[in-house]
């Protein structure tokens, strides 16, 4: 149940239910499935404790399986959840963007360790002039998206090829003559090498 708040920022953490198998299954071909779903429960934890309880921002789990959502045995038991619903990732994120309460949007997945609340905030502060921002990460992808949603909410997740270095710029594509904001470049932890590299750079 989304907290009614009238008209505010929303921060919209899209998670998957820590099963073995079903989370990190790219990185789990590479270190293995105990190891993938160490990191993303560990990172997961990580992520809501530095950006889940900022007064700047109301922070919502869109769970995955949509059976998962009512569940409180991981996610904070405080923190609203709703389910992200059938279809691709485009389909479910442009699902959260046109069905949240008024107010800017912004959306973040669990693979990136070094999203911080000092990054939310930036992203939230590029929309008073800005109708979309993206976090670009170093794959190609995006580690944020963001939309004002005013004065109306555009579809910006069809024909994008997700999973490739093209997404961002075919995200991108579907804005066009939308004033667009762009964050720091982050590294998506997405396989082996992407792993052994954070592991490296973090002292782990």
């Amino acid at each position: 149940m989304i907290p009614d708040r009238g008209r505010t920022n929303w921060l919209v953490v899209m998670s998957k239910a820590p099963r073995m198998g079903r989370v990190k299954t790219r990185l789990a071909r590479d270190i293995g499935a105990a190891e993938a779903l160490r990191f993303y429960k560990t990172n997961t934890k990580s992520l809501l404790r530095n950006v889940g309880d900022d007064p700047r921002w109301t922070c919502v789990i869109a769970a995955a399986p949509d059976v998962a959502a009512p569940e409180t045995g991981f996610w904070p038991g405080e923190m609203p959840r709703i389910p992200q619903g059938e279809g691709d990732l485009g389909t479910r994120m442009d699902r959260v963007m046109k069905t949240m309460p008024p107010g800017p949007v912004v959306l973040i997945g669990c693979d990136i360790p070094d999203v911080t609340d000092t990054r939310i905030a930036e992203a939230f502060d590029a929309l008073g002039n800005h109708d979309a921002v993206f976090g670009p990460a170093e794959d190609g992808g995006y580690w944020l998206v963001g939309l004002k949603r005013f004065p109306r909410v555009p579809s910006v997740f069809g024909n994008v090829r997700w999973s490739t270095d093209h997404a961002l710029a075919d995200t991108r594509a579907n804005l066009e003559g939308a004033r667009v904001a762009q964050l720091e470049t982050l590294p998506d932890i997405d396989t082996g090498d992407d792993y052994a590299r954070w592991k490296q750079s973090h002292g782990r």
